[in-house]
C-alpha cells in the first residue's frame, strides 16, 4: 500500500560525493537512475576532489579525510536535512526508507542532502553535521558501488511512495 498518493511535491536532493565515478558501467547506472528520479526530485551531484592518502598511511589518510571534510561541509546548504552513508550508521527497509523520504518531502521543507565519502569514508565533523547517519548493511562497498545502490532505493522509495509497481 503507498504511504502518500495525493501530494506530488518534487524534492530537491543534493548528492554530495567525494571523487568521480571513473567505472564505465556504474557511470550508466547512475545515469539511468538519475533519469528515473526526474519526475520526483529535483537531483543536483556536488563532486568533492578526492585527496590522497594511501601510500603515508593511517596519518595520511586521516588528513586526506579532514580535507575532503572541508569541502564537503562548504557545499551542505543551509536548513536541509542530511544523511550520511556510514558503515555504523542505522539500517532501514526500503518502506522505512521511503517513509523517511516522504516525510521530509512533505513535512520538513523537502530539501534532503545525500553525502557518500571517498575511499576512506567519512571525518567526523561531516558524520556530527548529519541528522541521519545510514548503513547499507555489514558489508564494505566501494564507495563507487554505493552511490549506485543509493540512487535505486532513492528511486524505490519514490515508486513506494507513489504506489508505482517496481520490483518487490
Amino acid at each position: 500500500m503507498p504511504l502518500c498518493l495525493c501530494y506530488n511535491a518534487v524534492v530537491k536532493i543534493t548528492l554530495i560525493q567525494v571523487g568521480k565515478t571513473k567505472t564505465a558501467y556504474l557511470k550508466e547506472a547512475e545515469t539511468e537512475y538519475l533519469k528515473r528520479l526526474g519526475p520526483y526530485a529535483k537531483i543536483d551531484v556536488v563532486t568533492v576532489k578526492a585527496c590522497s592518502g594511501e601510500d603515508s598511511g593511517l596519518a595520511a589518510r586521516q588528513v586526506a579525510k579532514k580535507k575532503e571534510a572541508e569541502e564537503i561541509l562548504k557545499a551542505i546548504p543551509l536548513d536541509s536535512f542530511v544523511i550520511a552513508l556510514d558503515e555504523t550508521g542505522r539500517q532501514f527497509t526500503s518502506p522505512e526508507f521511503a517513509e523517511i523520504i516522504r516525510k521530509n518531502r512533505d513535512f520538513e521543507g523537502g530539501s534532503i542532502i545525500f553525502i557518500t565519502g571517498g575511499s576512506y569514508g567519512l571525518d567526523s565533523s561531516v558524520l556530527a553535521k548529519a541528522n541521519l547517519r545510514l548503513s547499507f548493511g555489514k558489508f564494505t562497498f566501494t564507495h563507487e558501488i554505493i552511490r549506485t545502490l543509493l540512487l535505486e532505493q532513492v528511486y524505490r522509495a519514490f515508486t513506494i511512495i507513489t504506489g508505482k509497481t517496481y520490483h518487490y
